[in-house]
């Protein structure tokens, strides 16, 4: 470390002097000069204590993720990326040298050199580009579906009500439309009588669920649930030359979505949770998470939501996964999840108007004691800046560091279409999620039920075949909603006796082998 360094600047580079292993985010800025000499690093031991990355739309957020993303693979581990604007695709390439890439590498020391990472690319249920990311309706469970569909607590509990009886009862939810069938069923007279035993469920608060559903399934989201489910060990890989693999999301085709996305990413997280071991404290992590549009998550969360989120980034850690969330502004985090991030990037945040204000100086609160003075070096810095403390080797949080970041070694910006579809269809994964597959599960078991004639009494005359057929000539439906149909069907089938049988015959074998985590997600054993 240079002795001609200012007192204040030593003091606080001797804070990020690490022994071990650790990622290179750039070099110091102190009192206008970039200090090469002093680099600030980050434990490779310490990236599952979490972190956050904030700041104003383009000040470099993106640009920081793709820089540690490409260190964590280099090391070998592999790293999750959610890519909202369509952007990070650009990691799988080699960046290209240019004027203003070498001129940040000699400010900061860098011996900078063109490298792609390797990269497996997905998509939400299929649209846009990338394998196809999906989960059962069963296995994604009623707390984050709750989330997704807007409903109040009230209506939550009830949703976890039905999800608890179709568990029991053997009725898989693989798709959006056996969860309609189920809902319609429990409407019905038998269906409450099913529910005296573990609660009610009022015909208006299932009419409620039952229209968003619907409505949700009418506006597209209906290909993001059913099978094959993507299994989430598929981000814990390392590829043939030792690196870890980063698995890119893409999300643009599904940006009008966000509420969707965004709770798509909290179960890909409790997943993981929900089939990790215990692991402790780890040299390196066996996955670092990141978590983009973060505040999404939050606004208009239940209780019961924000407690879950609190627990599993409590709880992940000691299963040697890092979760870091990507957002505008610390306030955006709850507070009971912030304080359990401790790897912290703030990039620069505007003081235009008076809520900007306070929300700097609500930033600037939640940084440990700092040699500068924090309001004014955030509304200052430069893009590709960023103030940064994090936990040193002993655990111990690191003097807070102006810094300027490294330039990433891949591309910065995305590849060509073409590229990105060619890396997708060549993934040995492709052949194993790509194809959707339509089993039988609570919508068909219903279905068959209603083939079979009802039981007739013994005086009964005639034949009841056809006699409650909803269907015109030729096979043609009418013209009633999706959820009207499925509540015909249901009644139908519920007053046959043969769903009884039916209901019997499954039992409650899913029942005894699903287990729910802290959001009501579901693994069944293999």
């Amino acid at each position: 470390m240079a002795e001609s360094m200012p007192q204040a600047a030593r003091e606080i580079a001797s804070g990020y002097d690490l022994a071990g292993a650790a990622l290179d985010l750039g070099a110091l800025l102190w009192d206008g000069r970039c200090l090469p000499e002093a680099p600030i690093r980050i434990p490779l031991s310490m990236l599952n204590r979490h972190g956050l990355v904030a700041g104003a739309t383009g000040t470099g957020k993106t640009k920081t993720l793709q820089l540690i993303a490409e260190q964590l693979s280099a090391q070998g581990v592999p790293v999750f990326l959610a890519d909202v604007k369509g952007d990070v695709s650009g990691i799988s390439a080699p960046g290209r040298p240019g004027e203003r890439v070498e001129e940040r590498a000699g400010q900061v020391g860098q011996e900078w050199e063109a490298r792609g990472f390797p990269v497996e690319f997905y998509g939400l249920g299929g649209i846009g580009p990338g394998i196809p990311v999906r989960a059962t309706v069963t296995d994604f469970g009623p707390v984050l579906l709750a989330k997704v569909l807007q409903l109040n607590p009230t209506q939550e509990q009830s949703l976890g009500l039905i999800f608890h009886y179709a568990d029991s009862k053997g009725l898989e939810l693989v798709d959006l439309k056996d969860l309609r069938a189920v809902v319609a069923f429990l409407t019905s007279d038998e269906g409450r009588a099913e529910l005296k035993g573990i609660g009610g469920l009022s015909t208006a608060t299932a009419g409620v669920i039952l229209r968003s559903v619907t409505a949700f399934e009418q506006q597209g989201a209906g290909s993001f649930f059913g099978e094959p489910e993507f299994d989430t060990a598929e981000l814990l890989r390392i590829a043939p030359d030792g690196r870890g693999l980063v698995s890119v999301l893409e999300l643009a085709a599904v940006g009008d979505k966000p509420q969707l996305f965004s709770t798509f990413l909290m179960w890909l997280l409790a997943d993981l949770f929900h089939d990790l071991p215990e692991a402790g404290d780890l040299e390196r992590p066996k996955l670092v998470f990141f978590l983009d549009e973060a505040h999404l998550l939050f606004t208009g969360a239940s209780k019961a939501f924000l407690e879950s989120i609190t627990q599993t980034v409590r709880l992940i850690r000691s299963k040697g996964v890092g979760v870091f969330f990507v957002t505008q502004t610390p306030k955006d985090v709850p507070a009971d999840v912030l304080a359990q991030l401790g790897n912290r990037v703030q990039h620069a945040l505007r003081a235009f108007t008076p809520e900007d204000a306070k929300a700097l100086r609500a930033t600037v609160r939640t940084f440990p004691n700092s040699a500068y003075d924090l309001e004014e070096v955030l509304t200052g810095l430069g893009t590709g800046e960023a103030v940064i403390t994090v936990l040193s080797e002993s655990g111990a949080p690191t003097p807070v560091a102006a810094t300027r970041l490294r330039a990433p070694q891949s591309l910065m910006g995305p590849v060509e279409a073409a590229a990105l579809d060619a890396a997708v269809r060549s993934s040995p994964l492709y052949e194993r999620y790509a194809r959707a597959v339509d089993r039988e599960s609570a919508f068909e078991k219903l279905s068959a039920a209603k083939a079979e004639p009802p039981p007739r009494a013994p005086d009964e005359q005639g034949s009841p075949e056809g006699q409650t057929s909803r269907e015109g000539p030729e096979g043609q439906g009418s013209r009633e909603s999706a959820g009207d149909r499925d509540g015909s069907l249901v009644r139908q089938v519920v007053g046959s006796g043969v769903f009884r049988s039916l209901a019997r015959s499954v039992g409650t074998q899913i029942g005894r082998e699903i287990t729910r985590s802290l959001f009501g997600t579901a693994r069944r054993r293999r």
